[in-house]
């Protein structure tokens, strides 16, 4: 009888030992740095011939394997379970099962079979640290630059020709008692070149009071024409001549791109003003304008972000502001301290991440053997992340 219990005890000791050595053969791990939608899964070798391994994963409340994933390779014993198609979930328990598989593709055997475990979401993404410093630079640097522009220190800001003509242009229109157009672009207020446009449109309008001229401000969508009227009239009143302002010079003509370009044309032969001023979004009705303009015989100052229309305004234009000189310009032209001492941070961003592109691709390129190509490659690609 002691025999029997002793070989029975043995027996259910080498049964257990073969489940816990099956369970000990895989690992799970939680993926760091996530939001807790992986999960890393590593086994050991087989001691035979394999070819590849499926990976099926049980999760809590169900009782049927799904796959999870297939394996080609039989060097291969790691494999990370991120899928959409199913999808773990922080908190749920889950089991893994892990089979070879024979060179047609044909299951051999269980490998292993996980312990239950459930994925958590981290707390911090540590590979974002490169995006907290950037924005915690930027954040810095706006809080400094906007303390010294409300303080009256001088920020220097460089001179954008076709805003120090301005006055000129409009000195030029007075003289001639020709009036000056205004043209804020085609596009509507979610386009940022549209605010933009408009932030410029305030001082032009109040410069325009000052010299007694006529502006004339015609508008080809009806929310954008709403917001000029109001800006040209409230310039205006800063200028003190609410009384100059007449309704008639702002309106709306049509939201058809080349009939409302038509519309302007017309006005520029008949009327001859002796500025154009083109700033906003444009598409193919730039070269038009600038062209009709240019016949006319008048100073063209114009202002887009579009890059395909760059080169119509440059060739047919006197001055025309590129890119960012367009947001610039509300600042440059306003010396408002918020303005400018955004504008001073953004600048002193692009300084810095220019800074580091350059010194690090130097480095590159002179191969210090300090420096692993891995490890630039992966700071240049976070420069990049965090600039875009």
């Amino acid at each position: 009888m002691v025999k029997i219990i002793l070989i029975l005890i043995s027996l259910a000791v080498f049964i257990s030992s073969i489940f816990a050595d099956q369970s000990d053969i895989i690992e799970v791990r939680d993926v760091p740095n996530d939001d807790g939608s992986a999960l890393l899964i590593n086994w050991e070798k087989p001691d035979y011939d394999v070819y590849g391994y499926q990976i099926y994963r049980l999760d809590q409340g169900t009782n049927e394997y799904i796959q999870v994933g297939e394996i080609t390779n039989a060097d291969q014993t790691e494999f990370i379970d991120y899928d959409p198609r199913y999808p773990l979930i922080p908190g749920v328990q889950v089991q893994y099962k892990i089979i070879s598989l024979d060179h047609l593709g044909n299951e051999l055997e269980v490998v292993g079979t996980s312990e239950l475990f459930s994925t958590q979401a981290s707390l911090f993404n540590f590979y974002k640290v490169n995006s907290f410093i950037a924005t915690a630079f930027i954040f810095v640097a706006l809080i400094l630059f906007l303390n010294l522009a409300r303080k009256g220190k001088g920020l220097f800001i460089r001179k954008i020709a076709g805003l120090d003509a301005l006055d000129e242009a409009v000195g030029r229109a007075t003289e001639m008692g020709k009036p000056v157009l205004y043209v804020p672009g085609l596009s509507t207020m979610d386009d940022v070149a549209t605010i933009a446009a408009i932030n410029i449109l305030g001082p032009v309008a109040k410069k325009v009071a000052e010299y007694e001229t006529k502006i004339i401000v015609p508008n080809t969508n009806p929310i954008v024409y709403t917001i000029t009227h109001e800006v040209v009239k409230e310039s205006y009143l800063e200028a003190g001549r609410p009384d100059a302002f007449d309704t008639d010079q702002v309106y709306f003509i049509t939201d058809v791109q080349f009939a409302f370009v038509a519309a302007v044309n017309g006005v520029m032969m008949r009327e001859k003003p002796a500025t154009n001023l083109f700033l906003g979004m444009f598409w193919a009705e730039s070269l038009l304008l600038a062209e009709t303009g240019n016949i006319t015989g008048a100073i063209q100052i114009a202002g887009t972000d579009a890059v395909t229309q760059l080169p119509f305004f440059i060739t047919a234009c006197d001055y025309t502001l590129i890119g960012e000189e367009l947001y610039a310009a509300s600042a440059y032209l306003s010396r408002d301290p918020i303005l400018v001492g955004t504008l001073k941070a953004q600048d002193l961003e692009k300084a810095v991440i220019l800074f580091l592109l350059l010194g690090i691709s130097l480095f590159s390129l002179i191969n210090f053997y300090f420096i692993h190509s891995s490890a630039i490659n992966r700071i240049l690609a976070s420069i990049l992340m965090v600039n875009s």
